[in-house]
């Protein structure tokens, strides 16, 4: 029951919170978020004596509907709403139908792409316009947020709080005809690339993996490669990524819920469609003369897809993506990824002097991945020895039990009667 309740909060929480702000209009935010809860509250009170119903969406979407109904005939003379619907919420005899027009699947389509752009208020930091987006559109509560952006949850109460206030001042929903969808557009994709990694590479407590969170990622990219001036070949690039990553988390655990390593991992568990449909969303992105963080990642994706294993994987053209997207997203994150590819393809000496050389690296010490790769690479040069403090450090800076057990297996490899390995620091 909980893990249906959360999924479905996952997936239904922003179609309910945006529909509701259309209608209650967007300075009756928190209404709109109120009422979506209480639809939420009402569902599990119901299936827990009755059973989840066969369409939980449609019961959670007409839950709503009538709570909405309830308020605008409570409220309709106590305070104003949304402006462009006017007079058929004041009056009865137009009420009902308006509400079940705007609850109709293609307004809904269209009011999540008018809220995402709406989060992305110009007076509001982008890191601001990114986290509205998780907690509205996406379902994160604030610690995930927080999490998602190393911030406490205090610090981020704070933001959304203030994020919130800025987008209740708006007057309406953003219109996606309007003139500003370029320069908002790199904010919504931001956001579905961290919502998408969040559940791919997330330090959730409860499990590194999160397909539910990759999926809804998904979901919002297609609604962006379905409208005309969102369809742009950076949301195509993006889209692709998150294809070509999705087609291997069937691999990502074994049997017993354990992190495998991409060099552990078995391929035929691989999901063929969709790599066959992230390499078609690829090819679409190249259309223009655009060349993003997203097109690069995805190339990098795609050449795994396309390896049949780790020796034959063309490690060469993966180094060369990876100082293409240092250029244009320079982090040590990415940095400590050209090095493990450097070593696949140079020895684990090349990887561990490009490692050494990461600028900034004091921002990884908190990152246990750090710390396994230089332990995978000692492994490699056969000095256990040296590896094991490096296991052990990273061991506890293990942000999930998952990621504590695979780390705990590679801690076991230092153990001199093993024979030493090729790298896989990180499970990607």
């Amino acid at each position: 029951m909980n893990e249906v309740s959360d999924h479905l909060f996952r997936r239904e929480s922003g179609r309910l919170v945006a529909t509701l702000t259309r209608i209650f209009g967007v300075h009756n935010l928190a209404l709109a978020e109120d009422v979506a809860q209480d639809a939420f509250c009402r569902a599990l009170e119901v299936w827990k004596l009755r059973g989840v119903p066969e369409n939980p969406s449609a019961w959670l979407m007409t839950t709503a509907k009538n709570r909405a109904l309830d308020v605008l005939r409570r409220e309709r003379t106590a305070r104003t709403f949304a402006p462009e619907l006017g007079r058929l919420l004041q009056s009865e005899w137009t009420l009902a139908p308006t509400l079940e027009e705007q609850l109709s699947p293609p307004a809904i389509r269209d009011d999540e792409l008018r809220m995402m752009f709406s989060c992305c208020q110009p007076r509001l930091p982008e890191t601001a316009q990114v986290a509205l987006i998780l907690h509205l559109l996406c379902g994160f509560s604030i610690g995930e947020v927080a999490a998602a952006f190393l911030s406490s949850e205090a610090a981020m109460e704070k933001r959304l709080w203030r994020a919130k206030k800025a987008l209740a001042g708006s007057q309406t929903l953003f219109d996606l005809n309007g003139d500003q969808i370029p320069g908002r557009r790199k904010v919504v994709q931001r956001a579905l690339y961290l919502l998408f990694n969040e559940g791919y590479h997330g330090a959730c407590a409860e499990s590194a993996v999160r397909v539910e969170l990759c999926q809804e990622a998904i979901r919002l990219a297609r609604l962006l490669l379905a409208h005309p001036l969102t369809a742009t070949p950076t949301s195509y690039a993006l889209a692709a990524l998150m294809y070509l990553h999705a087609a291997r988390l069937p691999a990502r655990l074994n049997a017993a819920g354990e992190l495998n390593a991409l060099c552990d991992q078995d391929r035929s568990l691989w999901d063929t469609a969709l790599l066959a449909e992230g390499q078609h969303l690829l090819d679409l992105s190249a259309t223009g003369i655009d060349l993003s963080e997203y097109h690069i990642e995805a190339g990098i994706a795609a050449l795994h897809g396309a390896a049949s294993g780790i020796p034959d994987t063309d490690w060469t053209a993966i180094v060369f993506l990876y100082d293409l997207l240092l250029q244009r997203r320079p982090s040590p994150v990415v940095a400590l990824s050209r090095a493990i590819a450097l070593a696949q393809r140079d020895g684990p000496e090349a990887g561990i002097t490009a490692i050494q050389e990461i600028p900034d690296v004091d921002r990884l010490a908190r990152y246990p991945f750090y710390f396994a790769a230089l332990g995978e690479l000692e492994l490699q040069r056969a000095r256990p020895e040296t590896a094991r403090p490096h296991f052990t450090q990273a061991l506890a800076l293990a942000r999930s039990p998952t990621e504590r057990r695979f780390l705990e297996r590679r801690l076991e490899a230092t153990a001199p009667r093993l024979t030493p390995q090729r790298p896989c620091a990180s499970p990607v």
